[in-house]
């Protein structure tokens, strides 16, 4: 019984999805620049349910291998032609890809639509492809600041790192000294300004743009991984080590 239902939650899924990307499809050819920004928007609420239920019931069965395949195509699929879609669109940076659980945490998942500056007024050299909102379920909490600080933001960043080639390479005719390559991983958002044990709530009003360092957590390596697999990544961090929250 508990197989057949599943099966059954699968199809309802799968129709759910072929409309999404009928939808998908038309907001990229039938639409103008000028009306394309107010069409990805309501596509984007239309899209949010899906996502929440799809992200959540997939990370509690995964020993389900349709219910994985479903997930990791749906979110493909759908946040691929959102991202093309959105470079025609300024006023969409980043959009909802899902939520899911985790004992007494709650991840909220975002994708950016390009790649974006890890802190908006510096130079820092890191660009930020996804973020990943980490809420506490807490009881017995009074103070407004203290709940708001029991919030975490982790990212999936890259920056172009300078890999020099070994000594035996230098003199062979063609091959460069030196060379830039990509480089993926998972870090924490570490507040600096406004100062994160501060009692002060003025000093967080009145910061307009808050300024954090990254703490890397997990290298990836030189390729950039999908949502789904960035996203079991930060899981299975948020699982094995309570410190990283």
């Amino acid at each position: 019984m508990e197989v057949k239902g599943m099966e059954s939650s699968v199809q309802s899924k799968q129709s759910i999805l072929q409309v999404l990307m009928r939808k998908a499809d038309d907001l990229q050819s039938h639409f103008d620049k000028e009306s394309l920004t107010a069409a990805l928007q309501s596509f984007l609420y239309t899209c949010q349910p899906y996502f929440i239920h799809l992200e959540s019931s997939a990370r509690s069965t995964v020993h389900y291998m349709k219910e994985i395949c479903l997930f990791n195509n749906g979110k493909a699929v759908v946040s691929s032609v959102l991202t093309v879609s959105s470079y025609h669109s300024t006023s969409v940076s980043h959009f909802y890809i899902g939520q899911f659980c985790l004992g007494q945490i709650r991840v909220t998942t975002f994708r950016y639509c390009k790649p974006t500056p890890y802190l908006a007024r510096v130079n820092t050299g890191l660009y930020k492809r996804m973020r990943w909102n980490i809420k506490h379920f807490l009881s017995g909490i009074t103070s407004v600041l203290t709940v708001a600080l029991m919030g975490f933001s982790f990212f999936l960043c890259y920056e172009d790192v300078l890999v020099r080639h070994a000594e035996s390479d230098r003199n062979i005719q063609g091959v460069p000294q030196s060379n830039m390559v990509r480089m993926w991983s998972i870090g924490k958002w570490v507040q600096v300004d406004p100062n994160p044990d501060t009692e002060d709530i003025y000093e967080w009003i009145l910061c307009e743009v808050p300024k954090a360092n990254y703490q890397t957590l997990l290298l990836l390596g030189t390729d950039e991984p999908s949502c789904c697999t960035a996203t079991d990544f930060l899981q299975q961090l948020l699982l094995s080590d309570s410190r990283v929250i």
